[in-house]
């Protein structure tokens, strides 16, 4: 599978907005892309690493990742890929791709990601890739992966 992340720049970004999930999903990823765009400028002072998800030169969905300061690790905050392209494996190799891309940036002994607790499809996939529950919160469970 040919997936690569590449930095959401002015080359991209529009693009990235078109991004969307299923009406089903918006209850679990309620939030256009175009949110986490602005979030990662404004609320996480340009901290928050985003990137889009390609499969050969389509953009298929977006990732994001920033350093949690409280705990000094690691926090993977978003993971969405494109309606027309979910099922065919894309959201599992552009995790693993940013596990390595994070392990190669920065020093760090975990990888912290959370999703929603009826988010089945995330919580399966997370697990299958190591990522192992440590706590649950009334509107998310947190994952551990301990490198």
């Amino acid at each position: 599978m040919c997936i690569s992340l590449k930095e959401i720049t002015a080359d991209n970004w529009y693009e990235c907005t078109k991004l969307s999930v299923t009406e089903e999903q918006k209850n679990i990823f309620p939030v256009p892309v175009v949110y986490w765009m602005a979030m990662s400028k404004y609320e996480y002072n340009n901290q928050l690493e985003l990137f889009a998800v390609y499969h050969k030169d389509l953009i298929v969905g977006v990732v994001a990742y920033g350093i949690d300061p409280d705990i000094s690790a690691p926090w993977i905050t978003t993971v969405m890929i494109d309606q027309k392209y979910q099922g065919k494996g894309y959201g599992r190799e552009a995790v693993k791709y940013l596990v390595d891309l994070i392990i190669k940036r920065h020093s760090c002994k975990k990888i912290i990601i959370g999703h929603r607790p009826d988010n089945h499809v995330a919580a399966k996939l997370y697990e299958s890739l190591g990522f192992q529950k440590i706590e649950l919160k009334e509107d998310e469970i947190i994952r551990c992966l301990q490198l």
